[in-house]
């Protein structure tokens, strides 16, 4: 495979996943860089729709079917999405992977995380990404500003009064969640970055420039620095 690289967002809820992502990719396409920016679970017509599904504020998953549906979701996501872009020689920025999954469904759920890796493995077939960058927040301050979206969303119907289903659970699985990130973290530190929280939006996106552009080819690169409205 001819692989360009493969960047993926992490944290927990209202930790600016999105928003980093974003302006990641802005000033990746202003110098030129071709990139491709994509999310999980969605990035395809069926992976959207097991989305909807999942995050539907009212549903009932057992976390199981939880699990097995973001696998589904994923396998489907790379072969249409990543690993195209990235046979293409394209830059791949994805909000959430498997990282995810582990935190969520391993120490969020309480599912075994062994099971989680080995399935993770079977619908990624060993894709990992070249670097992660783990904003990480504390669950309250995360929820409050994830609700507070939310309900800025919700009057435009983008999304449903109240927040998601993830959004809605317990703040002790939050806490559980963000553990399970930090504990990622320790375990694999060279490809994961874990940025606090607590930085203003521009200091938070040279970081991960900085960090982005160390790992992009030497002919990908522009001397002179990216200005990204933020």
């Amino acid at each position: 495979m001819k692989k360009s690289l493969f960047i993926t967002f992490e944290g927990p809820e209202g930790s600016g996943k999105s928003t980093q992502a974003k302006i990641l990719v802005e000033a990746l396409r202003s110098q030129g860089v071709p990139v491709v920016h994509t999310r999980e679970p969605g990035g395809t017509p069926i992976a959207e729709a097991v989305r909807r599904v999942l995050l539907h504020p009212n549903g009932r998953v057992a976390p199981m079917t939880e699990l097995f549906l973001y696998e589904a979701a994923r396998a489907q996501h790379l072969a249409d999405i990543v690993r195209p872009a990235l046979e293409q020689g394209r830059v791949v920025v994805c909000e959430r992977y498997t990282d995810a999954t582990e935190a969520y469904q391993g120490h969020g759920r309480g599912l075994n995380v062994k099971d989680i890796a080995l399935l993770n493995r079977v619908a990624t077939d060993g894709l990992k990404p070249d670097i992660t960058f783990l904003l990480d927040v504390p669950p309250a301050q995360g929820l409050r500003h994830a609700r507070t979206l939310s309900k800025r969303l919700s009057k435009t119907g983008k999304v449903a009064k109240g927040g998601d289903r993830m959004e809605r659970q317990p703040l002790a699985f939050h806490r559980r969640v963000r553990a399970g990130y930090l504990q990622l973290a320790r375990r694999d530190s060279r490809r994961i970055q874990v940025i606090p929280w607590g930085q203003s939006v521009e200091k938070v996106h040279a970081v991960v420039l900085g960090a982005t552009l160390k790992h992009l080819p030497t002919r990908s690169r522009q001397k002179s620095p990216v200005q990204v409205r933020t």
